[in-house]
């Protein structure tokens, strides 16, 4: 629903601004809001980009659909892979938190950034992924969000189509950031909070937005927020050791502040967090899964990364690895393939935003 309403609202108020001529198009406009791919999940289009393409006539494109193809490939990994393995440990931890040692929940809270990531950022390449083979062409949703050097890149890669929606019919018209200081504080709170309400009326979710929105408050003032536009370490190979540390101290915010958004209760949030924060955090972590062992996660996760940075130049993780010789793309698409057949998790388990 939610998704649905803010798909449709947009094209109310960009039709109400004239920046969009009301369709006449009942057809169109109907497969416009209800466009199977991306209806539960995302990404969230405006009418602006999408419902124009509804209005040309569509032929079969080889090359779009292998493109596609690609997409979904790798979207599936992030999920029935990395996501759903991780969730066996996840659900685990969070759920008998009082059993596990300061090292188990740390780990636990970091597979969960690793969880949440790649179930809704798989979703969203295999619906855009989709949507390519289909002949369309859906908006960007993230764009390596983990490889962030401060919280407000993080927030300009991560849910793309809807951090843009907040700032385009809601941040701007409160007044953006032309009233000063003051009313950039205001407003970005605002925008936060309202994005934590909107996940859930439970105020684990109104902490989370509120952490985040103390997280960017110092760029926001000091004016910092539009630094680090471009991606880290453009061109290089490896990136420098002030942009790793950069990454590690954004990650470690994220991955506390997702520790109120799994939570069951503001309550079992900071008994948690207490339980990360004590002298057994140095201890060795002892963490179970009856699908996987521990250290084929850790592996499984480490070629992860490395896939996501070799391919962070590129509009999604793939693109670019279309441009190597045939033979090494094909035995890298076999690889994942094999990955997928013999470490997919193959029981039901729920995209995380289908709850949103």
């Amino acid at each position: 629903i939610s998704f649905y309403t803010f798909q449709t609202l947009s094209y109310s108020i960009d039709v109400y601004k004239r920046k969009l001529e009301p369709t006449k198009d009942i057809i169109a406009f109907s497969a416009f809001v209800c466009f199977f791919p991306q209806l539960v999940a995302g990404p969230l289009e405006r009418a602006t980009n999408l419902l124009p393409q509804f209005y040309k006539k569509r032929e079969f494109e080889y090359e779009k659909a292998v493109d596609g193809m690609r997409q979904i490939l790798w979207g599936l990994f992030k999920k029935v892979v990395i996501a759903d393995n991780c969730a066996l440990i996840v659900n685990t931890v969070f759920e008998n938190s009082e059993d596990y040692s300061g090292s188990s929940l740390l780990i636990g809270a970091v597979f969960f950034s690793f969880q949440i990531y790649c179930d809704f950022s798989g979703y969203s390449d295999i619906a855009i992924g989709t949507s390519r083979l289909f002949g369309f062409n859906l908006m960007q949703s993230f764009a390596f969000p983990c490889l962030s050097r401060d919280i407000a890149e993080f927030w300009r890669r991560w849910h793309i189509s809807l951090s843009t929606w907040f700032r385009d019919y809601l941040y701007i018209p409160l007044g953006g950031s032309q009233g000063g200081i003051g009313m950039k504080v205001r407003n970005t709170f605002i925008i936060f909070l309202v994005s934590g309400f909107w996940h859930g009326a439970n105020w684990t979710f109104i902490i989370w937005g509120l952490l985040n929105a103390l997280y960017i408050m110092p760029s926001i003032i000091l004016n910092t927020n539009r630094h680090n536009i471009e991606i880290v370490a453009k061109g290089k190979f490896l990136p420098s050791f002030r942009d790793f540390f950069n990454i590690l101290i954004t990650f470690s915010l994220t991955v506390l502040a997702w520790v109120f958004f799994r939570a069951e209760s503001v309550g079992h949030a900071l008994i948690y967090l207490k339980g990360i924060f004590n002298k057994s955090l140095f201890s060795l972590p002892v963490l179970n899964s009856n699908f996987i062992s521990i250290k084929v996660l850790f592996l499984l996760l480490s070629f992860f990364i490395i896939v996501e940075w070799l391919g962070r130049n590129s509009i999604y993780t793939l693109e670019n690895f279309a441009l190597i010789s045939p033979l090494k793309r094909r035995m890298f698409y076999l690889i994942i393939l094999f990955l997928i057949i013999i470490y997919g998790v193959t029981t039901k388990t729920e995209f995380i935003y289908f709850a949103f």
